[in-house]
Parts: C-alpha cells; structure tokens; sequence
C-alpha cells in the first residue's frame, strides 16, 4: 500500500497548483482526478450528450477510455487515445464536469483507476471527494479552502493570461458567481457531495503562499509517517 496524500477543496482553492508541487517534492505520483473528470465532461461535449440527462450520460460514459501518463515529467490526459490537456480548463467543460461526475456511473469508471494507483504507489490526489470516498484511509487528508472573491480573481488572472488576445472583456463579479453556482452544485449534489473530511486539516489558502501552502502540508505528512 502506498502512501496517500488527499487534498479536497471547491474551484480555484490551489489544489492542483500544491499537489503538483508537493508530489514533485517528495518524489509522489500526482493523480489529477480533477483532470479525469474534465476528460469525461469533454467526452460528453463532443458526444453532444447533456450533462443532466443521467441515463445517456451512464450509458455512453464506458465509451469514454481515460489514462494517465507522464511524458518529460508532465502529466498527460489521455481520451480515447488523444492528448486533451489543451482542451480541459474551459469553464464549459468545467461546468459540464461538476454536473456529471455526480453520476454514479461516471464515478464508477474513473475510480478503478485512481485506486488501482494509489494502491501501488505513492501518490497525492486532489478532487472534491478524494479523502470522503477515494481514499477514506488515506494517511494525510487536506481540505483546501479559500474566498469566493480570492479564488476568482485567481481564475480572473489565469484567464487573463490565457486569453490575451481576446477582444471581449473578461468580469471578475461574472467569474465569481460562476465560482459560487459551481460550489453550490459541489455540495448539493447527491452522489459523493464536496465536504470536508472529519479528519481532514483545513487550510485557508487566501493570504498564504503557494510555498507557505506546500511547506504546511509537508510538516502535516512528516507529523503522520
């Protein structure tokens, strides 16, 4: 059994900037479930499947084959063969993500996976559920956290940066209500709901560093070996 680092949290709190880095750190395997997710809601845009249609979205999601591997030290994503880290941090396919992973057949299909890897290796994962039902044992359980307001204008910047050349102006009040809906989706839902573990520690990233972050949950892992 490997060690396991689960990091939980809504939108735009890091968990995927600290998990990378701390795997990076302790030589782990880092397991964007996240990432997984996105792929699946991917697969269903170009499906033209709705996302709330629960029965069409069981019974194409087996059609959907997910794989993670690294190339150069990168993580890539995998959907049905292709590379699609270029195409999963859309809102669209972000919004598409939160409904459908709510399906206890999409759920299904990715969670083999993410344990298989946990099991034989170490690894850190983040997502929505990964320490309530990915991996209730896991030795470290983070909840990351942060302000609505924080958390957009990070988004409001990465968007920023990536659509540099767009003509249309981006809204930080329009960013952060998304934030809020997706957060409400989050935790409203039925199947596997964003709550923070009862044995989790909770981290408020809002006034804290990436490095500050990274550096607090490595003395948490060297507190639990």
């Amino acid at each position: 059994m490997g060690y396991q680092i689960a990091i939980d949290g809504p939108a735009g709190a890091g968990k995927s900037t600290i998990a990378k880095l701390i795997a990076k750190q302790k030589n782990f395997i880092y397991v964007d479930t996240g990432a997984m997710y996105r792929a699946m809601a991917l697969f269903l845009l170009r499906s033209n499947i709705n996302a709330n249609d629960d029965e069409a979205v069981s019974l194409i999601c087996p059609k959907a084959e997910i794989t993670i591997r690294y190339e150069n030290n990168e993580q890539i994503v995998l959907l049905n063969g292709e590379n699609v880290n270029a195409y999963l941090r859309t809102e669209e396919v972000g919004l598409i993500a939160s409904k459908s992973s709510a399906n206890p057949k999409v759920r299904e299909h990715l969670l083999g996976l993410q344990i298989k890897l946990a099991e034989e290796n170490d690894v850190v994962m983040d997502g929505r559920d990964i320490g309530t039902c990915v991996l209730p044992n896991a030795n470290v359980k983070v909840f990351l956290t942060a302000s609505s307001r924080i958390r957009a204008k990070r988004r409001y910047l990465e968007l920023t940066a990536n659509n540099a050349n767009e003509e249309s102006p981006l809204d930080l009040d329009d960013i952060e209500q998304d934030i809020i809906k997706r957060d409400n989706q989050d935790m409203s839902r039925e199947h596997a709901p964003l709550k923070q573990a009862a044995d989790a520690v909770l981290v408020d990233t809002s006034d804290l560093t990436i490095e500050e972050v990274s550096a607090l949950i490595i003395e948490i892992c060297g507190q639990k070996r």
